[in-house]
């Protein structure tokens, strides 16, 4: 059991986690100023960048599944799919997502609605509604799942096709990164931002339990309830960790999609149904209409800081996240093809949040259309009350929010049991093909119990600010992690793109230089053959023509 674990990533990871956490809370006030000073920084002078990349991903999605790549098949030819459709949309969802859609499907239409630094004064209802909606569209539905998909193809394939671990460092094929200790600074790195990313939504998601509780007056305005919903969520997490994807994060992801199912529908029949259809058909149209726009603004011309708050955020959050949710992905996508892949990775959850957006976020502006002001005062003094306040004008009121409240624990559960699954695959020593083995139990107790408890260590030691300064933090790891998609997907291009004459390539060097052999298999696109690798090599040979074994070293 123990002999699964990575002690380098494991205990390295831990240590600077706790160190990081301590040197924050201790000075909250400094730490929030440098990450808030740092986040402006990036916002301000690679804002370009960050939004070039997520467009260039998602054109990098859509050509990768249309071109001859397509009918590559996730672990050979002969690899069949671990789980059906359906259940593999489940888990993808749950894990992408989390509790953010839930959260903001109504209070960022109606923030967007309200918002100073996007209208002048004498704009029309109708003109605001629009931009609202197609706005929250851009946030949350392609560009976030291209992030994804380009990071979790490359997972796949590197681990599935190429034997590589399942780790952020096996991007790094035949880019120099040769050095043992670099490619464990690379990966704690990613483990950090998907601990810190975790636990701080962990913790911001329970103060919003915490709200809904009190909006039923089940519980009162404590710090002990929060940490109670805390020591809650992660006793469940630890539980569907420990059973394994297919007996708890399986499941739990279909009682997931089942609640939100019916939320979705509830909503959709009590609320203003024929508004909600007129508004999606019309939003759907606007959104493709302006969608080149949409994606390319960047705020030139503009001194306000509206798209560092919303467009700049969310972007870096995605790639913040991308390789926690990357790596999740890619573990559950073993036998799919590369086009089965972006399109339930990428084309399909967009879809569905659209759908979800339609319904909740028109829903919510039909709200504010017929009482102006009621939702959005409400949201602006306190965004976490948005949902509850929304679904008091319905009937049966307490019951929906008692559902809302059930459907935000099992987000916030299958991010707990998925992001401790993906941190312990990190810290595991020889994750290759890992599509038939799982972390270690002990490793994946570990996480588990530590996301929880970094989330109540902030609580007690900075309350909601000492969580919000580490997400700040998380945010701002976001442009490196876009640099490191572009090295993956660079990457990946290449390993795809071999050709039979590449099998063997020598070096015209006599003396000491690499000699590099790749070992292919050939894959039957439909009827025609194309070759790419499947197994890599990389030997170094001397003067005498002996080889030697391969500086990069996939148990390193």
């Amino acid at each position: 059991m123990f002999k699964s674990i990575d002690y380098k990533r494991f205990f390295i990871s831990l240590f600077l986690i706790s160190t990081f956490i301590g040197v924050t809370l201790v000075n909250l006030d400094a730490a929030s100023n440098l990450f808030n000073s740092t986040q402006s920084f990036i916002a301000n002078n690679f804002g370009w960048l960050i939004i070039l990349s997520a467009n260039g991903f998602l054109i990098f999605c859509i050509w990768i599944a249309i071109s001859k790549f397509g009918e590559i098949r996730l672990g050979g030819t002969d690899a069949k799919p671990e789980f059906n459709f359906i259940n593999w949309i489940a888990m993808l969802f749950s894990a992408g997502l989390g509790i953010g859609l839930l959260f903001y499907s109504v209070a960022e239409p109606v923030l967007h609605l309200s918002s100073s630094a996007l209208f002048e004064e004498g704009v029309s209802f109708q003109e605001r509604a629009t931009l609202s909606m197609n706005l929250t569209f851009l946030h949350w539905g392609f560009h976030a799942w291209a992030i994804y998909g380009v990071v979790g193809l490359c997972f796949a394939y590197f681990a599935f096709n190429l034997g590589r671990p399942f780790r952020v460092s096996s991007f790094f094929l035949d880019t120099g990164l040769e050095s043992a200790w670099s490619r464990v600074i690379v990966d704690v790195f990613a483990i950090l931002a998907t601990v810190f990313g975790i636990a701080t939504s962990l913790g911001l998601g329970a103060t919003q339990i915490s709200s809904g509780l009190q909006n039923l007056g089940i519980a009162n305005d404590s710090f002990l309830v929060i940490v109670w919903i805390l020591i809650f969520i992660t006793i469940l997490g630890l539980i569907s960790v420990v059973l394994g994807l297919n007996a708890g994060i399986k499941r739990l992801s279909q009682l997931n999609m089942i609640l939100c199912g019916c939320f979705l529908i509830t909503i959709f029949l009590f609320g203003p149904t024929g508004y909600i259809l007129d508004g999606f058909l019309e939003n759907v149209g606007s959104y493709i209409q302006n969608f080149i726009s949409l994606s390319t603004n960047v705020n030139a011309y503009s001194d306000s800081d509206w798209q560092n708050a919303w467009t700049l955020f969310y972007y870096c959050w995605w790639f913040a996240w991308s390789p926690f949710v990357g790596l999740f992905i890619a573990r559950i996508s073993y036998g799919r093809t590369i086009k089965e892949f972006i399109l339930g990775v990428v084309f399909i959850p967009s879809l569905l949040v659209f759908i979800w957006l339609s319904v909740f976020g028109n829903a919510a502006i039909y709200q504010e259309f017929t009482t102006a002001g009621s939702l959005a005062n409400a949201i602006n003094e306190d965004i976490s009350v948005s949902l509850f306040i929304f679904l008091e004008q319905y009937p049966g009121s307490t019951l929906l929010i008692g559902l809302s409240l059930i459907n935000i624990v099992t987000f916030f559960v299958t991010s707990s049991d998925s992001g401790a699954l993906v941190t312990a695959m990190m810290t595991s020593s020889n994750q290759v093909n890992s599509k038939h083995s799982d972390p270690a139990i002990i490793t994946r107790v570990v996480w588990a119990l530590t996301l929880g408890i970094i989330a109540i260590i902030l609580l007690m030691g900075g309350g909601e600010d000492g969580l919000k300064a580490l997400q700040t933090s998380v945010i701002v790891t976001g442009l490196p992690f876009a640099m490191i998609a572009f090295v993956a997907a660079r990457n990946l291009y290449k390993k795809l793109n071999i050709k039979v004459g590449d099998i063997l390539h020598l070096t015209d060097s006599l003396n000491t230089e690499p000699v590099y052999f790749e070992i292919s298999k050939i894959f039957s696109i439909n009827e025609t053959k194309f070759p790419t690798v499947e197994t890599a090599f990389v030997m170094e040979s001397d003067t005498t023509g002996r080889s030697s074994k391969s500086k990069f070293d996939p148990s390193e």
